[in-house]
């Protein structure tokens, strides 16, 4: 599946957001892109406009591309309760995402890397799926053959931060996906109701 492969802290400056994790460019330059990006009076944007942005900016902030998005939404619409907050817990429930979230890999295309080149389990079996999407009490391990790879052990060396809706044992380099996050446990700073206005539209 085609990926977004350019510049990333361009697209980070873009939405005045470093969504792609720690980066030193965009802290020097948090003004748009372009060449006018700090001077540039800038237009004030349309209701449509601005849902659109948000909903570029979790396509961005996820790996997503628009039928996938797509396709997520529509999965939240059926479910019960709000449609805004099940997106971000089905975006959250990725497999990719939750390899990131764990530590495993430093960033979410790393994530999709490890998991692609088939060095994740899921309850003991190796899964390749990026998007696979893990139900609660799945267990998230690193491959056995996998253990040593530099990528693995560089990441998890710097790990930092946990979450609460995860379960991590460094002892057998494994996690648990323990429920769906609440809302206010999910760090980005996405405005969710944007994205239902703008699918309900």
């Amino acid at each position: 599946m085609a990926r977004y492969l350019g510049p990333k802290t361009k697209i980070a400056r873009k939405f005045g957001d470093p969504i792609f994790g720690a980066d030193k460019a965009f802290e020097k330059k948090k003004y748009p892109p372009g060449q006018h990006g700090q001077m540039k009076k800038r237009r004030k944007m349309s209701e449509y406009g601005v849902q659109l942005l948000e909903k570029q900016k979790a396509k961005y902030t996820y790996g997503l591309l628009e039928r996938q998005f797509s396709n997520t939404f529509k999965k939240a619409v059926r479910q019960k309760g709000i449609t805004g907050e099940i997106l971000l817990q089905l975006l959250e429930a990725r497999l990719d995402n939750t390899v990131y979230r764990l530590g495993i890999a430093p960033t979410r295309s790393a994530a999709r890397q490890i998991v692609g080149h088939r060095h994740i389990t899921v309850n003991g079996k190796v899964t390749n799926i990026p998007s696979y999407s893990l139900k609660p009490g799945d267990i998230i391990g690193v491959r056995e053959k996998s253990k040593n790879l530099e990528a693995i052990v560089d990441s998890l060396a710097s790990r930092s931060g946990a979450y609460s809706w995860l379960e991590w044992d460094q002892e057998k380099l494994a996690g648990k996906f323990m429920n769906y996050p609440e809302r206010d446990a999910i760090p980005e700073a996405i405005k969710e109701q944007l994205i239902v206005e703008l699918y309900s539209k």
